[in-house]
Order: structure tokens, then C-alpha cells, then sequence
């Protein structure tokens, strides 16, 4: 199963074609780390682990076409549909100074200036401008943008974000 070495880059959602293409949805910025000779591990949704090397990623529409080796054709790809891809942490490079991994964010418990705790965050939001965390139980929901005006210290050790809730979002 993966650990915290690996971090879950994407998602093989369908087949593509017939010649073992996998329509791919990725987590990643880009598909760079969608290189070929680059290996991932595959794992199925009864949590099968296969090991997949890549020989080509491309666009296709908002979503990508991946092709691993020793699928080439339509059954073999329809196989892997619903596993999720996960890369080892060591394959990518550091992120910039003040930037973190989605990953690494994902179960962070976020608290305002005042030591309230509001939740963790459950997921993040790619939006045009900025990111938005969905932070707290899903009953009392709040959602705050990734800007440097709310997110006022990360602190990946202790798992915690401290924020300043913008007016208007604060939670009941």
C-alpha cells in the first residue's frame, strides 16, 4: 500500500481507444511527470498494487491519454480503469519556498488566530486565481482561499495551518 513516500499524482478513469490508451485525469501541474521511462505504481480499487512504466502522456481535451508498458490494446487498459497513480516522493522535485504538495496539505488541521480550531482540510479546489481549501466536517463547511492573506503559517511537522478567516466566512 502506499506510505508517505508516495503521493497520488492521478487517475485512470476510462479506456482511450484500442490500442491500450488510458484516459488519464492527473493531479499534477503539468504533465511532466508523465515522463517516459518514469514508474508509478498503479493501485486498483481493491487496493491490487501494480508496478506501471510510462511511455507517453498527452493532453487530450481537459484530461490526458497515458500509455504504460505491456498495455497495448483495449482489454488490458480497461484492466487498470479506477486505480489510482501514485509516484515516489523522491521522483519529484523539491517545491519552492512557500509552496507546498496538495498531498502534503490534504488532513492539515487548520486553526484561526484565535487557537479555534475550524477543522482539517478535506480537499483543495484549483480555481482560476487561487486555490481554495475545503477545510472541516462536512456539516459546517467553510471554504478559504490559499492566498497569503488568510494562510498565515504551515507547519507540516505539526500538521496544522493557522489562517485568518476572512470576514463573511466565518464558521456559525
Amino acid at each position: 500500500m502506499p506510505d508517505e513516500r508516495h503521493i497520488l499524482i492521478g487517475r485512470v478513469t476510462g479506456v482511450h481507444g484500442i490500442r491500450g490508451g488510458l484516459k488519464l485525469a492527473s493531479y499534477a501541474e503539468s504533465l511532466a511527470v508523465f515522463a517516459p521511462g518514469r514508474r508509478l505504481l498503479a493501485v486498483a480499487p481493491d487496493r491490487a498494487e501494480m508496478p506501471v512504466e510510462v511511455v507517453d502522456a498527452r493532453p487530450q481535451g481537459r484530461a490526458a491519454v497515458l500509455f504504460v508498458q505491456g498495455v497495448s490494446d483495449r482489454d488490458r487498459a480497461a484492466a487498470l480503469a479506477g486505480c489510482d497513480l501514485y509516484i515516489e516522493r523522491g521522483a519529484l522535485p523539491d517545491p519552492p519556498a512557500d509552496s507546498y504538495y496538495w498531498a502534503d496539505l490534504i488532513g492539515l488541521e487548520v486553526y484561526d488566530l484565535d487557537g479555534r480550531h475550524l477543522g482539517a482540510i478535506r480537499s483543495i479546489l484549483e480555481t482560476g486565481s487561487n486555490d481554495v481549501y475545503v477545510v472541516g466536517p462536512p456539516e459546517r463547511e467553510i471554504l478559504l482561499p490559499a492566498t497569503r492573506a488568510v494562510v498565515r503559517k504551515v507547519d507540516l511537522r505539526a500538521r496544522r495551518m493557522d489562517v485568518t478567516v476572512p470576514e463573511g466566512l466565518e464558521p456559525e
